[in-house]
């Protein structure tokens, strides 16, 4: 049966027992369809009308399926009736179906020995107290979502426990409310956590209608974590009157995940240094907006602040003086912003301390201006020329133009760069000689080019001096040059020691044993490989090479160089 698009109706073609097909629209199927088993569920099975109703109503997928297992002739609901009559069907299944939960959900938890609805007292009795009180079919599906127990009391039991609700002054539309927004309320004894938190409530003026304005049905709610957030104001020192004021103010700051969200906020807060007070005053500041919104945005706008290079003093102190500002403003994200402003990370910093309340311009829907040219590049490129015309560079010369797109910083930061190498040891005229061979060793930290420099000398005992090429000395990817250093030693001491090889020199170039173009290092490498394979000794291996998996690095390596085999 194809499904076919004609004026807007989905047309299904059926078929006969005597062969013949027909056409209807998919609503006639469903309306047919719907009528042949309310009819079964209310006159066969004994429902009552109104469940039996919405059963049939509400149980789309359901009736889809069986509309595959039905022979329909030119009269569905008789097709329909006739098959329900010698084909029953597990009641439980459009019954779940219509409490809202999907067929993926309830597959599990039809039960093995039933089919019959009217078989399980219990349910059928829970189900039928839930929805005369007056809770939506749908919503009681989310109570046996999450509180499946209701549905296993005796009779008697659950509205019992609706009772005692009501004795505490709740009328029914608000504990409809409550149920739905809190299932768990059901589960027990009346929930303490609850009770404290309504007189609460009632306590600093927040009326239960106004609570019940707030709850979502769709959310579920955690008296307990409420309990917290009040408990967490009445330390920062807010009064009964300040709270009622705050939350009627902005209820979200409660009801929000059922505080989670306002207590995650405070937390945030505190490792930035606020204080009791301060968090109070803020909270009583605190925005017509929602909570959730105005932790995302200034998380978001830390983040930023963190990716433009500023300082965690200085973010701690617009954070302190500027939270509310920082709340209300959804950045753009920081890519966008140095593009369309047309600045560098550090004039951006420098603004931000200084015109802090310029952030509310660079929010989602504004247009955003770029920066005015400041001239700093300008400066920063005479002053990168003045460095590298000193240490022995040619004016307009290729060379001089290559170092300069080479080099990053400016004159000042290349300065010290260059003196950091010098003070460890080396002769200036040397230090000029590797910055002209290899400008690019000036992009690291004077801190970088320390921990290198000492890992190099003081732990692996390579030699510093002029006869050192830089590139070795200062490599981009530090990790694997090291590595090589470490098997470089290692050679030397199978090569020399063990097997009368040419023993590797000692100013070899410092790079992965992959890169190597060396001679003797190649050479090295090949009695390796052929020896691996036929020394069977492990003590010999681990004399050699101190440890197995030093051996299979090495190893890996050679594998990797041109015509090792």
């Amino acid at each position: 049966m194809a499904p076919e698009i004609e004026n807007h109706e989905i047309l299904v073609e059926t078929s006969t027992a005597k062969g013949r097909k027909g056409t209807h629209s998919h609503r006639y199927i469903q309306k047919e369809m719907q009528a042949a088993l309310l009819e079964y569920l209310h006159s066969t099975r004994a429902l009552q009308f109104i469940d039996a109703e919405n059963i049939s109503k509400n149980c789309p997928h359901f009736i889809d399926k069986l509309f595959k297992r039905v022979d329909c002739e030119r009269e569905i609901r008789k097709s329909m009736a006739r098959f329900l009559r010698y084909h029953p069907i597990n009641e439980f299944e459009p019954f779940f179906e219509s409490l809202g939960l999907e067929p993926s959900e309830y597959v599990s938890l039809l039960p093995c020995n039933l089919m019959y609805l009217i078989d399980d007292e219990l349910l059928l009795h829970n189900y039928t107290v839930l929805s005369y009180y007056g809770i939506p079919p749908d919503k009681v599906g989310k109570i046996y979502r999450e509180a499946r127990e209701v549905f296993r009391y005796d009779f008697q039991v659950l509205a019992s426990k609706l009772q005692a609700y009501e004795e505490l002054g709740l009328c029914r539309s608000a504990l409809v409310h409550y149920v739905v927004g809190s299932p768990e309320l059901l589960l027990g004894d009346v929930s303490a956590a609850f009770v404290s938190v309504f007189k609460k409530l009632k306590s600093i003026g927040f009326e239960s209608n106004g609570m019940e304005g707030n709850l979502k049905e769709d959310n579920t709610y955690y008296w307990s974590r409420m309990l917290e957030v009040f408990s967490l104001f009445s330390e920062m020192g807010c009064s009964d009157e300040q709270s009622g004021k705050l939350l009627r103010h902005n209820p979200d700051i409660l009801f929000e995940s059922s505080g989670e969200t306002t207590v995650s906020l405070i937390g945030l807060l505190q490792k930035f240094g606020f204080t009791k007070r301060e968090l109070c005053s803020m909270f009583l500041q605190f925005p017509q907006i929602p909570v959730a919104k105005f932790v995302a945005n200034l998380r978001q706008c830390i983040l930023f602040l963190d990716e433009i290079d500023m300082k965690a003093a200085e973010i701690g102190k617009i954070v302190h003086c500027h939270t509310l500002l920082l709340g209300l403003c959804s950045l753009k994200k920081t890519k966008s912003l140095l593009d369309t402003l047309n600045v560098g990370k550090k004039r951006l910093s420098r603004y931000i301390q200084e015109n802090p309340e310029e952030l509310k311009n660079w929010v989602w829907g504004r247009r955003v201006e770029s920066f005015p040219n400041s001239g700093d590049e300008v400066r920063s490129k005479a002053q990168r020329t003045k460095f590298l015309l000193d240490i022995g560079f040619v004016e307009n010369s290729n060379k001089m133009k290559a170092a300069l797109k080479a080099c990053r910083g400016n004159g000042v930061e290349l300065q010290e760069r260059f003196d950091c190498i010098v003070k460890a040891g080396l002769d200036r005229k040397d230090v000029c000689e590797m910055v002209r061979s290899s400008p690019q060793i000036l992009n690291q930290t004077t801190d970088v080019i320390e921990m290198k420099i000492n890992c190099l000398v003081n732990e692996l005992g390579y030699p510093y001096g002029p006869c050192c090429p830089p590139k070795d000395y200062f490599p981009i990817k530090w990790k694997g040059s090291s590595l090589g250093v470490i098997r470089q030693n290692e050679m030397e001491r199978y090569g020399g020691k063990h097997y009368d090889n040419p023993a590797v020199p000692p100013n070899i170039a410092l790079q992965p044993l992959s890169h190597f173009k060396h001679p003797y290092l190649i050479f090295s490498l090949k009695i390796v490989y052929k020896r691996v394979h036929l020394v069977s000794d492990t003590d010999i291996w681990t004399e050699v090479f101190g440890d197995w998996q030093l051996l299979q690095l090495i190893i890996k390596d050679t594998q990797r160089l041109n015509k090792i085999r």
